[in-house]
């Protein structure tokens, strides 16, 4: 008798296994608009439907809220936290809730964005060599836009200025909008913008596009060289977005979801759609994805703490 319970038992743990998603997802995102909203509710849609189960978007404040959000709920695959690489870098600057290796189970990095580097069109600066030896005659006159510390926008310019040596000013926007007017009146000098923000006043002729950010040419900005090839060898700053469920998350809805994810984001309509959205997807496996954090930590740690870059470190405008 005890066989046939213990059986019995055995039978019914594996087909509890079997049966996840058995309730709707959360995934926590961070403010409705821009890439992380855009992604998280393209994945939510896509991968539904095979799941069988409602994923219900969840919008918080950006910064380190959605990662301590998520890195506190139950390890069950039902709370996923779809964004971007703040998740990792956010602790980097301030005090976090979380360990970004410790306290999540990588599920699949989704896409990538690169930005741009722009100045006003009437810069004297047509080429990255150039803008560094303008900042290099003038130490901390040049300013930069960004939409706050610890942003992509706001990191990509602590890279340059790190890198070549140059010591270059970043000011906060509560609006991106309001970066770009001051770029085009004079009150900045460059900017770091996603391709998607900065390419329509690059067409217009209000802004000057000087490289991308990633390191080898992108589609998304066609005959645009590469920061690294025009003047900073090395360069390279990108915007990743991953998917990520608490750590002990079991592996089989790990895997599960790194399955559809990658699944939905391999349809040509989709790559489409991502692609016109200013993003080029990846779909990479659980694996992939802890070593992408982990040499990202690394490198940007570096980065930062040769940039003295804290929470409050940038001007506010």
């Amino acid at each position: 008798m005890g066989r046939a319970v213990l059986v019995l038992l055995l039978a019914a743990g594996t087909c509890a296994a079997q049966k996840y998603p058995n309730q709707p997802i959360r995934v926590v995102t961070s403010e409705v608009g821009g890439g992380n909203d855009l992604l998280a509710r393209q994945i939510a849609q896509g991968i539904s439907g095979p799941l069988g189960q409602q994923m219900v978007v969840e919008n918080r404040p950006g910064g380190i809220t959605p990662g301590e959000i998520v890195s506190k709920a139950p390890p069950d695959g039902y709370t996923l936290l779809l964004y971007n690489n703040t998740v990792w870098i956010g602790p980097l600057i301030q005090t976090a809730g979380y360990d970004a290796v410790r306290d999540f189970s990588p599920i699949a990095e989704m896409a990538r964005t690169p930005n741009m580097l722009v100045v006003n069109s009437t810069s004297s600066a047509k080429s990255v060599a150039e803008l560094i030896a303008l900042a290099k005659a003038r130490p901390g006159e040049l300013r930069y836009g960004a939409s706050g510390t610890g942003a992509g926008n706001h990191l990509a310019g602590a890279l340059f200025g790190a890198m070549a040596g140059v010591k270059i000013v970043p000011i906060n926007y509560k609006g991106i909008g309001g970066a770009f007017k001051d770029l085009m009146a004079g009150e900045l000098q460059l900017m770091f913008p996603t391709t998607v923000s900065g390419a329509p006043h690059v067409k217009s002729g209000k802004l000057r596009a000087l490289g991308v950010t990633s390191a080898e040419p992108t589609a998304l900005l066609p005959g645009v060289p590469t920061v690294a090839s025009s003047g900073l060898p090395g360069y390279e700053a990108i915007t990743v977005f991953s998917a990520f469920a608490p750590a002990a998350t079991p592996r089989a809805a790990v895997d599960r979801l790194s399955e559809e994810i990658v699944r939905f984001l391999n349809r040509m309509d989709v790559k489409e759609r991502l692609f016109s959205s200013g993003m080029e997807t990846v779909g990479s496996s659980p694996e992939q994805l802890a070593a992408t954090v982990k040499s990202e930590i690394a490198r940007m740690s570096r980065v930062i703490k040769d940039a003295g870059i804290r929470a409050d470190e940038s001007r506010s405008q």
